[in-house]
C-alpha cells in the first residue's frame, strides 16, 4: 500500500480519533489513516470504569465519533490490524497482515497496557483487568449480587471498579499496598476521604496488603492468599496495579523513550516527522517546565489539537494543566494542576471533607499548585485560573466559602 502523503495515526483510543478530527478541522485535505489493533472504531476509556460498567451508558456512547463520521470526513480506518514496526528512515509502518504503509507524518497514540500481576495463580480465567471494552464487559458479568470480588490495587481503576461492584450488590474487598488508597496520588488529607467513602459503602479495605498468591483449581481462582497468612475468598479478582506505556514501536524505531515516548511541547518526538499523544507521550510541559506523562482522559482529549497543528507544520504547544475526574457512588470529583508527592507544603480545605462537599487546594507558600472539587460544581475553571495566574493567596481567604473564587483572580 503506497500513500506518499498519508498522515498515519497508530492507536484506537480517544487521542487517535480526535487527532483525525483535528487534522480535518485544521484544513488538511490529504489522506488520513487510523490503524487500530481492536475491531472497535476509536473509543473513549473512562466509561469503561464508570457509566458503561455501571450499565448507565449504551455501547455506542463510548465511541469518539458516530460510525459514519470517518467515511463522511475521508478518514480511513484499518481496524483489527497491528503495526509491527516503524521505519523512520524509509518513513514506513509495517502491518501484521504483511502490508507496508508509507507516511508523510506519523502519530503514535499507542496508549498503555495494564501491569500484570506476577504471583502464582495470576493466570486464572477470572483474574480480570480493565483497559478495553471487552474487559469492562467481563467485569460487568462478574459483578452480580452476592459475588465476592477482591480488588488488588487502590488506585483510580481499583476504586472505581470497587464502587461499581458494590453498586451491583457484590461483596468487595480492596487490597492496598500502602497505608491508604490514593495516598501517593493525593496525599493523606484527601486520600482519607476516599478511604472513608468506600468503608461507608461496605467495602473492606486491607491496607499494607501484600498478595502472596491467587488460589484456585482448574481454570478459576477461588481466593487470594496474603503474605501475612490471611485467605480471602473470591469469585473474581480484579487487578488494578497501574499501567505501562506502550513504547515498543517507538523504542525499536530508535525514538527517544523515557517513561513514555519523549516529545517536545509540540508533541514532536526525536524524529521530526513522528509525533506522540495521549497516555504514551512524555511531553515537555512549558507551564510546568518539565516533561510529564499524564494517564488521564483530558490529555487524550486536548493534546490532539496540538498534535494535528504540529503535524501540519503550524506553531502550537500543549500547555494545558493536567485534569482528571472520578465518579464513585454519590461522589463526583474534578482535579486540576500538578504536584508531586512531598512537593507541596499543605492542603487547604474550603468546606467539610467529612461531608464530602468541599474544595481542596494543594499549596506551596502562598501559591496554589493544584485543586480538587468534590461535589462542588462549576468551579474547576476558577481553580485552573488560580493556578495559572500564580496569584498570591492567603489560607483564610481560600478556605472561606463566602469569598467567591473569582474574586481572588487578578
Amino acid at each position: 500500500m503506497s500513500r506518499e502523503n498519508t498522515f498515519v495515526i497508530v492507536g484506537g483510543g480517544l487521542a487517535a480519533g480526535k487527532t483525525a478530527e483535528e487534522l480535518r478541522r485544521a484544513g488538511h485535505q490529504g489522506p488520513v489513516l487510523v490503524i487500530g489493533d481492536e475491531s472497535e472504531r476509536p473509543y473513549i476509556r473512562p466509561p469503561l470504569s464508570k457509566g458503561y460498567l455501571l450499565g448507565k451508558e449504551e455501547r455506542d456512547s463510548i465511541h469518539v465519533h458516530p460510525e459514519g463520521w470517518y467515511r463522511d470526513n475521508g478518514v480511513d480506518l484499518l481496524l483489527g490490524t497491528t503495526v509491527t514496526s516503524v521505519d523512520v528512515r524509509s518513513k514506513e509502518v509495517a502491518l501484521s497482515d504483511g502490508q507496508r504503509v508509507r507516511y508523510a507524518k506519523l502519530l503514535l497514540a499507542t496508549g498503555s497496557s495494564p501491569r500484570r500481576l506476577s504471583v502464582p495463580g495470576a493466570d486464572f480465567g477470572n483474574v480480570l483487568y480493565l483497559r478495553r471494552v471487552g474487559d469492562s464487559e467481563r467485569l460487568k458479568a462478574a459483578f452480580t449480587p452476592g459475588a465476592r470480588i477482591v480488588v488488588i490495587g487502590g488506585g483510580w481503576i481499583g476504586l472505581e471498579t470497587a464502587a461499581a461492584a458494590r453498586m451491583a450488590g457484590a461483596h468487595v474487598t480492596v487490597l492496598e499496598h500502602s497505608e491508604l488508597p490514593l495516598l501517593k496520588v493525593l496525599g493523606r488529607e484527601a486520600a482519607e476521604v476516599f478511604a472513608a467513602l468506600h468503608r461507608d459503602h461496605g467495602v473492606e479495605l486491607y491496607p499494607r496488603a501484600v498478595t502472596e498468591r491467587i488460589t484456585g483449581s482448574g481454570s478459576l481462582a477461588d481466593g487470594v492468599l496474603l503474605a501475612d497468612g490471611r485467605q480471602l475468598p473470591a469469585d473474581a479478582v480484579v487487578v488494578g496495579v497501574g499501567i505501562t506505556p506502550n513504547v515498543g514501536l517507538a523504542e525499536a524505531a530508535g525514538l527517544e523513550v523515557n517513561n513514555g515516548i519523549v516529545t517536545d511541547a509540540r508533541l514532536r518526538t526525536s524524529d521530526p516527522d513522528v509525533f506522540a499523544a495521549g497516555d504514551v507521550a512524555n511531553a515537555f510541559h512549558p507551564r510546568l517546565g518539565r516533561h510529564l506523562r499524564v494517564e488521564h482522559w483530558a490529555n487524550a482529549l486536548h493534546q490532539p489539537r496540538t498534535a494535528a497543528l504540529s503535524m501540519l507544520g503550524k506553531n502550537a504547544v500543549h500547555d494545558r494543566l493536567p485534569y482528571f475526574y472520578t465518579d464513585q457512588y454519590d461522589l463526583g470529583m474534578e482535579y486540576t494542576g500538578y504536584t508531586e508527592p512531598g512537593g507541596y507544603d499543605r492542603v487547604v480545605f474550603r468546606g467539610e471533607p467529612d461531608e464530602r462537599r468541599f474544595i481542596a487546594f494543594w499549596m506551596s507558600g502562598s501559591r496554589v499548585l493544584a485543586g480538587m472539587s468534590v461535589n462542588v460544581w462549576d468551579v474547576i475553571d476558577d481553580i485552573r485560573s488560580l493556578i495559572e495566574s500564580e496569584v498570591v493567596t492567603e489560607d483564610g481567604v481560600l478556605s472561606d466559602p463566602d469569598v467567591p473564587l473569582q474574586n481572588l483572580l487578578p
